[in-house]
């Protein structure tokens, strides 16, 4: 079961805000993801946010394609709102209105996965 780091670049000096803006986070709807068709796509298993000066990483567990984990949270109200409350402590401002800009800026912000350990890969769980 992957996972996905979305990188943030913030102003630094807003920790408490921003950690306050999440806090208040209107979760998903629902943490299986769907195709337009509505066949199955994946599942949301978790996430966790993280900020340090002026970089912050949401860190996303999921079962199945990444792609669609973009495509559901651009359908989802409280990701929008949570982007419009984050817009004054952006560094870079971005465009994440439409569900096309939304999936961009997700594609864009993806970091490179180098590792992924887990117990199932450990030489000893053979």
């Amino acid at each position: 079961m992957p996972y996905a780091a979305i990188t943030y670049r913030v102003k630094p000096g807003h920790e408490e805000e921003i950690a306050k803006i999440f806090s208040e986070f209107t979760r998903v709807d629902t943490p299986d993801l769907a195709r337009e068709d509505g066949a199955a796509a994946g599942r949301l298993l978790g996430t966790g946010v993280f900020i340090k000066d002026d970089v912050m990483v949401r860190v996303i567990h999921y079962e199945g394609d990444f792609a669609e984990v973009g495509k559901h949270m651009a359908r989802q109200k409280g990701v929008h709102l949570l982007e419009e409350k984050l817009q004054p402590y952006l560094a870079q401002p971005r465009d994440t209105a439409s569900p096309e800009a939304f999936a961009a800026y997700f594609r864009d912000a993806t970091m490179r996965s180098i590792a992924q350990l887990t117990v199932d890969t450990h030489p000893a769980a053979g």
